[in-house]
């Protein structure tokens, strides 16, 4: 109770930078805030926290939204994080006139399955089926992921391609037919990320001689591994608010076709000072499994959402307004 008094008292204080949108977050009864924090870096001119409406091009008119395919973003989150993580994208989203809606996986955020629960990425993924599901037929949604959350929206672009009208990720896994998400991090893990090595943490929840059930990172090192570029107050937000990973789902091969997983647009959006999928590792990705388009997102960390808000609302916006080629 007092992680998620405090998770709550910090997101109250991001919040008095951006209007409230989420009802998953209620504000605190206290009215007493925390003292400002400052950031863990000085704000880029890049990065500067101006108006969401002036990160669109004034010429564009209001029409121009009104005749998108779709204006509605479902953002999904990596392992560990859950709708939470999202909070300054949403505000920004719907600034510019379009519809974010931020979903808890199971066993993430405050959904309460227990992790050593969770054996198949069908039971992790089921919040966004659930959600596809109950869309009109004549809606579309683009999704937007991170991290692991790229495997779980492969999965839901094989069940629902047409409710589904582009697909963004964002330093996710691109997994191919037949690949695990776990196969996007193999060979940092095996190798060359040290970091990496040192700060994970498995869980074995049905005792040291059965496989792992979760993964957790060390809590003392997510700062350098994750958030190497974000403000210190949304460190403090995701110490307190991140969840041990289901393992069983990340060691999953999923099934993928070209008839559905293939006729979802794919868009992949590189992140240049990420210390878990670094940018070598994301060029794999890219080579083996060609997306549409390639953005870069300069200065940020794993986590754009946190580090660099204001240009990866942008770049979500420039994809939504891509037609067909």
């Amino acid at each position: 109770m007092h992680q998620q008094a405090l998770a709550m008292a910090l997101y109250q204080q991001q919040m008095t930078q951006v209007r409230s949108i989420s009802q998953r977050f209620p504000a605190p009864n206290s009215k007493q805030g925390l003292p400002r924090s400052s950031s863990a870096r000085p704000r880029s001119h890049s990065d500067l926290l101006v108006p969401s409406d002036q990160l669109l091009n004034k010429k564009q008119d209001v029409t121009i939204l009104d005749n998108l395919e779709t204006k509605h973003f479902v953002l999904i989150h990596g392992g560990g994080f859950g709708a939470w993580c999202w909070y300054k994208s949403i505000a920004l989203l719907e600034e510019a006139g379009f519809v974010a809606t931020a979903l808890d996986l199971t066993g993430s955020g405050i959904d309460h399955t227990q992790t050593n629960s969770i054996s198949t990425l069908a039971q992790y993924v089921k919040p966004l089926l659930d959600y596809l599901e109950t869309l009109p037929e004549s809606d579309k949604v683009i999704l937007a992921c991170h991290n692991f959350g790229g495997a779980c929206i492969s999965y839901a672009m094989e069940c629902f391609p047409k409710k589904i009208a582009k697909a963004v990720f964002i330093t996710a896994t691109m997994v191919k037919d037949g690949q695990r998400a776990f196969d996007a991090f193999a060979k940092e893990i095996a190798t060359t990320n040290e970091l990496i090595q040192d700060a994970q943490v498995f869980i074995y929840g049905n005792g040291n001689e059965n496989p792992p059930t979760g993964l957790e990172f060390d809590r003392n090192q997510v700062k350098e591994l994750f958030f190497n570029q974000s403000p210190t107050k949304d460190v403090a937000l995701a110490t307190v608010s991140m969840r041990p990973i289901p393992f069983a789902p990340v060691l999953e091969r999923i099934s993928l076709t070209e008839e559905n997983y293939g006729s979802v647009r794919r868009f992949f959006i590189q992140t240049s000072d990420d210390r878990v999928l670094n940018p070598a590792a994301q060029q794999r990705l890219i080579d083996a499994n060609p997306p549409e388009r390639v953005f870069k997102l300069k200065g940020s960390d794993h986590c754009p959402f946190f580090s660099k808000p204001q240009s990866l609302q942008k770049l979500l916006v420039e994809i939504a307004q891509l037609e067909k080629i």
